[in-house]
């Protein structure tokens, strides 16, 4: 198992995003509608993970700055977007080693708090948050207005 530093336009993370597109679909009836693109992940300004195993992807997330104060974010943070883990791979704490790999590139990049928004459809995603030290916060972001939306964060410490 190995875990690489891609481009978020790279062909696997294309083929593992539409997965997750369809994903959402099947929980909320639409994909995520976040307006996002290849240079939101660029370093310094975040990284795009993916989990290989004998050169097959199988998991992926990615971090990127987010500060828009109108959006509820604060200076410094670091929004969590598309962690995902193929179905076939699950229960093998892929998504907790990417998890820690994001928070460990964000906090080396100087950002200070790592957030994220999920939802009440994905009750995996939010014991796997809880039990990595996320706790519930005031809502940011594009959903913040949506009722099935559950924003959390923690801070980044050394």
């Amino acid at each position: 198992m190995e875990i690489l530093a891609v481009r978020y336009d790279h062909p696997d993370a294309v083929k593992l995003d539409e997965l997750v597109q369809q994903e959402y679909v099947r929980r909320y009836g639409d994909g995520d509608l976040t307006q996002l693109d290849a240079e939101m992940f660029a370093p310094p300004n975040g990284t795009y993970l993916m989990a290989y195993e004998d050169g097959q992807p199988l998991a992926t997330g990615g971090w990127r700055v987010q500060e828009d104060a109108a959006e509820g974010y604060r200076v410094g943070d670091a929004e969590i977007k598309r962690m995902f883990v193929l179905p076939q791979a699950r229960g093998r704490g892929l998504a907790r080693r990417i998890l820690a790999a994001l928070e460990a590139d964000a906090h080396a990049a100087g950002r200070i708090r790592m957030v994220l928004e999920t939802g009440t459809e994905q009750p995996e995603a939010i014991a796997l948050y809880g039990s990595s030290g996320y706790r519930t916060v005031e809502k940011f972001g594009y959903y913040r207005t949506y009722e099935e939306s559950i924003c959390m964060a923690k801070p980044l410490t050394g």
